[in-house]
């Protein structure tokens, strides 16, 4: 689940990552264009329901590709992104566009 909030000049965008306890993960990595792809870069946060939540400001008036990173070795797209584009390894990508 994704979580919007423009600054007043709307050149960025704070957005907030969730992912639901349903995801039955120890830990969770936010990985995607924004951190070029970096597996350590962005640890989310684990919540007290098991969900997990992470918060990433970006410009404005793009589009970003991005995956969760489950246990080092699951991946997992967002389950309500703004919409998915194919990846080169023949899977999709979630897409947030600001």
């Amino acid at each position: 689940m994704l979580k919007k909030s423009y600054t007043k000049t709307k050149s960025k965008c704070r957005v907030t990552f969730k992912l639901p306890s349903a995801v039955e993960a120890n830990n969770a990595m936010l990985v995607g264009e924004f951190n070029e792809w970096d597996q350590e870069a962005l640890p989310m946060k684990k919540l007290k329901d098991g969900g997990f939540s992470a918060t990433v400001s970006l410009e404005a008036g793009q589009t970003y590709r991005f995956r969760y990173l489950l246990d080092d070795n699951r991946w997992e797209n967002d389950w309500a992104p703004d919409g998915y584009m194919p990846n080169e390894f023949g899977t999709d990508d979630s897409i947030v566009i600001i």
